[in-house]
């Protein structure tokens, strides 16, 4: 039996060049290439699970540099300000500014992935941040600074535009849960390590190694993914197929998102309004972005001043203030760990209990523990923090804060991948544009309002904007999700 399928895969490695044809289209449109059945070997879907695994790992250590770099430099602030010569405000700018780069970089990026390729784009933006990064190490003034940071920024961002699209392409949807395990988890802890190597860094060989050190660490990873990283993407696999035949042949060969006479200005013309054309015509995309925007951004605005608090109110030295973002290190493992099984099992009840059928909505369930532990996590935080309890008590709040994000972030992902599998890698960048802004703004207020709320009553205001933004969320998702993707006008 083994060899018989022996045989038969490696009879159909040695088809793969020929003619892909729909067998229900091969009379009418012989020249019409797509995949040669479900199981065909050269499909992302069949390939090895090693092979899968490696690609998943790559991509979510790029997203932990992007993340890193947006939150290493909290503990850093106040050395910055001091050689660069500015004000509060301004310094907090340094900080945020690296985060409203995700809003418009992904707007680009993810058409150019849809156009080109996952690989390339993800290589060459992973360059483009390696080289400003390193800038923003030599800087000596506030404009080169910004400057610097906005565009690592966007390049940065290839994170935000090519991850989903990859799991998309590589995991069948009963998989998905299991493959966010690792690619949601190893970036979020990001906002938890930054800090922790930011201090650690910043008291021991000055803050400008906060970026040699990650520009190094993500040229590793351009280094590796130059052999290990390869296409994902079907519509490119396809279309360089049909490519390879038209030039043997001399045929018309086509795919169904490719004519054979297609010129490159077409496709980029199309693809490069697609997550702008996206966010303004699905009703649906516009509710996860709104969602996503405040989670992000509350997250953001909590841990920009984290930092502080341990050194101003408890006396901290910069390393030991990062040494508490371990907390968010637990929440968050223990979140990606369970909710991406208890996703796929979900995923699985429901689709039986549907008589094998599947939608989207099947994702949303997970969001209900993440709707409790969000205010849940913020008020503990917040008012343990506030009568300066034993250090360990606002970590466990920060820690719960984190899994109901982790839980959140999870469940929308899954849910705008499983909605829009033709166009993941827009659909992708439209939900999370207005998150990416949120998380720029939210960090420049969050001093003052600490400062005239306290850490109690301030995260007591966050937690019922969430209460009344997120909690009905989940059943609105639930009972209406199908309606609003319905009323979306199609996109191509």
């Amino acid at each position: 039996m083994a060899a018989q399928e022996d045989v038969e895969k490696s009879s159909t490695r040695a088809e793969a060049v020929e003619p892909i044809v729909d067998a229900k289209n091969e009379e009418t449109d012989p020249y019409l290439v797509t995949w040669n059945g479900d199981n065909d070997p050269e499909h992302p879907f069949n390939w090895p699970l090693p092979r899968k695994w490696a690609i998943t790992i790559l991509l979510s250590n790029g997203g932990l540099v992007t993340l890193m770099s947006g939150a290493m430099l909290a503990p850093a602030l106040q050395s910055i300000a001091a050689d660069l010569q500015t004000g509060e405000e301004e310094t907090q700018i340094f900080l945020s500014i690296f985060v409203l780069a995700f809003a418009f970089g992904p707007m680009v990026l993810s058409p150019l992935a849809e156009v080109f390729g996952r690989r390339p784009v993800w290589i060459i933006s992973s360059c483009f941040y390696i080289l400003w990064n390193t800038v923003a190490g030599f800087a000596t003034t506030p404009g080169l600074m910004i400057a610097s940071r906005i565009l690592s920024g966007i390049g940065a961002s290839a994170e935000f535009a090519i991850s989903n699209p990859v799991l998309s392409d590589t995991w069948v949807p009963a998989q998905r849960g299991a493959s966010f395990t690792v690619a949601t988890f190893v970036p979020l802890l990001g906002p938890a390590i930054g800090p922790i190597v930011g201090g650690a860094v910043t008291q021991s060989i000055g803050w400008r190694w906060t970026f040699w050190i990650l520009s190094i660490y993500d040229g590793l990873l351009v280094v590796i993914a130059i052999f290990i990283f390869t296409e994902t993407y079907e519509v490119i696999l396809l279309n360089r197929r049909a490519a390879k035949l038209r030039k043997a042949t001399g045929n018309p060969y086509y795919t169904n998102t490719h004519g054979a006479s297609e010129t490159l200005k077409d496709r980029l013309s199309r693809s490069l309004t697609r997550p702008i054309r996206l966010l303004l015509t699905q009703p649906i995309l516009q509710v996860v972005a709104i969602f996503l925007a405040y989670n992000f951004g509350m997250l953001y605005l909590v841990l920009s001043t984290f930092a502080s608090l341990w050194i101003d109110r408890y006396g901290q030295t910069e390393t030991q203030s990062g040494l508490n973002y371990i907390a968010l290190v637990i929440g968050y493992t223990i979140a990606a760990q369970v909710g991406g099984r208890v996703m796929d099992r979900l995923w699985a009840y429901l689709k039986a209990k549907a008589g094998n059928n599947t939608a989207p909505e099947y994702r949303v369930p997970l969001m209900v523990p993440g709707a409790i532990l969000i205010p849940l996590g913020l008020l503990f935080y917040g008012w343990t923090a506030e009568r300066q309890l034993h250090w360990i008590v606002p970590d466990i709040g920060i820690a719960i804060l984190g899994c109901g994000i982790i839980n959140n972030t999870q469940s929308l992902q899954a849910y705008v991948m499983d909605a829009y599998s033709q166009y993941v890698a827009s659909a992708s960048a439209a939900s999370q544009f207005l998150r990416s802004i949120a998380g720029f703004a939210f960090p420049i207020f969050a001093p003052a309002m600490y400062q005239g709320l306290g850490y109690g009553w301030g995260n007591s205001v966050l937690a019922l904007v969430f209460v009344v933004i997120g909690w009905p969320a989940p059943f609105l998702l639930w009972k209406y999700g199908a309606t609003l993707r319905a009323m979306g006008k199609a996109q191509h």
